[in-house]
């Protein structure tokens, strides 16, 4: 049920912060305590807004370390009423003020920044769920089963570990657990086991949403169905999810965990797509989890910093196969387990290889904890930040590469672009997934076709060079449209109305209008720059 919303205590507070900031002949916000006259100072709200320097600076930049955007404040809610409240008076002014809510920040290019705007600080209502952030509870008398009701500010790393507790998991991940529940549902929330179990967006029963008219509702596929499927890769355009119900299913409790190498790539793809194609979740021989990736002669080492697999004996050979090739292709697959199932596992993965067509001899295999599996990336980033290289410049861009492309996109970028650029300073990804795991009501956007691929650049650089990788991604995108691969962004990133509706094609005109209908005012999300642009 929504909280009730004292809104009208709030009204005078709001309407001073709000005339501080627009009326201010500097161009930069006053301090607000200053014209907060000390009977408006108790209320609580006026607490939770704030423009000191630090939350300003933390809100003004984010994980891409590209795009700086300054806001006018930020909200640390104790509540969802105070995230609803604080869209209410912005509905209700005159112009209004734009929203943006902040989980993680793990943007790249400023998509949750609110440039003289409001930033809700997702984080804070971490501080107020009194440990009931994450609900694991069992619904035995319907096809439910086991879920979790999960607040849309939860880090997935604490809905595993809640819901481990239980002998239970969600089964859609993506390969970075340290991003919250909404920010990820308003994308899509893909990795290895997309091709399998759909994403995230595909893995939720019901949400709790605070649209941008202020109204707290709550939906799912049998009510308020607009709305929800609206929201799930929303690109929180329409409302800003607080809570979601994310089905449960037995955790395993161990990984075999395989890499193989290839130095051709129709090799490579033709076992990626023969292994997603046996994704039955009782079927045997499908895998639970399928990633592939490049290696490069100038790029990581193969070790690299994601985790350390291939033998040190191998090492040699596999820099001998690089400088020949130039670009050799990995191949990562997992099978999860537990006790009573690691005989039939074993033989399976043998089973499995002996179909692929990797270069002989060059598969490594290891067995760990399936918590340290999907939890693999946290340690690469704790090195890294040790190592003053995590706050940096990301530059990424992540595609959709119609299957019946993918070789046009090796080709033309892999082993041209890419090779010729000699800019190789983090992963590149390439996995295939079903579209069929996918439900096209969702305002998520995938190529038309049964399956494509993921491909994400995922690069880090320095604060002064950064430059040369976007221009290398622009061409990339040039390459794309010039050959007329139908490629679509993953965490798109563009400029103009124009290129927004190339993204949506058909699905334009029901985001527009889901856009009236939800958010008429245009408060949310301003950072897309997809109705700001006008």
């Amino acid at each position: 049920m929504a909280d009730s919303v004292p809104i009208a205590t709030y009204v005078m507070v709001i309407f001073f912060i709000y005339v501080s900031h627009f009326m201010s002949t500097s161009g930069k916000p006053k301090s607000w305590t200053n014209l907060l006259s000390p009977k408006l100072q108790n209320i609580h709200l006026a607490d939770r807004l704030s423009d000191d320097p630090i939350a300003i600076k933390l809100a003004s930049t984010d994980f891409g370390n590209i795009v700086k955007e300054i806001p006018a404040a930020v909200l640390y809610p104790s509540s969802n009423n105070d995230i609803a409240s604080l869209i209410k008076f912005s509905h209700s002014s005159s112009p209004p003020f734009q929203i943006a809510a902040r989980g993680q920040g793990h943007s790249i290019s400023g998509q949750a920044m609110a440039r003289d705007g409001v930033v809700v600080n997702m984080k804070s209502l971490r501080n107020h769920r009194n440990g009931n952030g994450v609900k694991v509870s069992s619904a035995a008398s319907s096809s439910m089963g086991w879920y979790a009701d999960v607040g849309g500010e939860q880090l997935w790393a604490d809905v595993l570990n809640a819901t481990l507790e239980h002998g239970f998991a969600p089964v859609s991940w993506t390969d970075y657990l340290y991003l919250t529940v909404g920010g990820t549902l308003s994308n899509a929330g893909i990795s290895g086991q997309t091709f399998r179990y759909g994403p995230q967006i595909s893995n939720v029963y019901e949400m709790d949403v605070i649209t941008g008219k202020g109204d707290f509702v709550t939906c799912s596929p049998e009510k308020n169905t607009e709305l929800f499927y609206a929201v799930l890769g929303g690109l929180g355009q329409f409302g800003i999810i607080v809570r979601a119900r994310i089905p449960l299913e037995p955790a395993p409790k161990r990984v075999k965990w395989v890499r193989m190498l290839y130095n051709d790539f129709s090799a490579f793809t033709r076992d990626q797509e023969h292994l997603i194609s046996i994704n039955g979740r009782q079927q045997k021989n499908a895998v639970d989890y399928l990633e592939g990736s490049l290696l490069m002669s100038e790029g990581p080492h193969p070790n690299n910093w994601r985790s350390s697999f291939f033998s040190l004996s191998d090492h040699s050979k596999i820099i001998s196969l690089l400088t020949k090739y130039g670009i050799l292709y990995c191949l990562e697959v997992v099978k999860f387990y537990d006790d009573h199932t690691l005989a039939s596992m074993e033989m399976e993965v043998q089973v499995l290889l002996e179909e692929l067509s990797f270069i002989p001899g060059l598969v490594y295999e290891k067995d760990v904890l399936y918590v340290d599996f999907l939890n693999r990336v946290r340690s690469g980033e704790i090195k890294l930040q040790s190592q003053g290289l995590w706050d940096v410049p990301h530059p990424w861009l992540n595609l959709f590469v119609p299957k019946s492309r993918i070789s046009d996109f090796n080709y033309g970028v892999f082993n041209d672009i890419i090779l010729k650029r000699n800019i190789t300073t983090g992963p590149i990804l390439v996995y295939p997934m079903n579209r069929s795991k996918w439900d096209d009501r969702m305002s998520a956007i995938i190529p038309d076709e049964e399956v494509f691929y993921t491909i994400g650049f995922l690069h880090s650089s320095g604060f002064d060079d950064w430059g040369a990788i976007d221009v290398q991604n622009k061409a990339i995108l040039q390459f794309c449209y010039d050959s007329g691969i139908e490629v679509k962004q993953y965490l798109p990133n563009y400029k103009t109305r124009e290129e927004w509706k190339y993204h949506f094609g058909i699905k334009w005109r029901t985001f527009q209008e889901r856009k009236n209908q939800f958010d008429p005012k245009i408060i949310l999300s301003p950072g897309h720059r997809i109705f700001t642009n006008d």
